[in-house]
């Protein structure tokens, strides 16, 4: 088991990983911080909304790739490769984002 540090929307969160998966997660990690940074007023949002929102926007382009309405850009030509890991990627963030409002706590 490795762990990889991300910076997402100026946050930092420390995630495991298998041995050798460290580049691609952190490949996705700047993905979805592409994704906070290019949509506005995510700055000053709740760390659990900001991820949920990224999430979104990630799942609904998937989806439109996987139902043919959009044409693949460069980065989806490799999105059958990355389905998975980005499934279970927003699992864990559904998880944070759980305990985190369950606990009350705010970053």
């Amino acid at each position: 088991m490795s762990n990889v540090t991300l910076s997402i929307g100026g946050r930092t969160y420390r995630i495991g990983c298998a041995e050798g998966e460290e580049g691609h997660i952190t490949r996705l990690g700047e993905t979805i911080d592409r994704k906070v940074s290019a949509t506005p007023g995510m700055t000053g949002q709740s760390e659990p909304h900001m991820l949920l929102y990224a999430a979104l926007l990630m799942a609904d382009e998937l989806h439109e790739a996987q139902s043919g309405n959009a044409a693949p850009s460069p980065s989806q030509a490799a999105l059958p490769d990355i389905a998975t890991p980005l499934e279970n990627l927003a699992a864990r963030l559904e998880s944070l984002a759980g305990r985190l409002e369950g606990t009350g706590s705010t970053s």
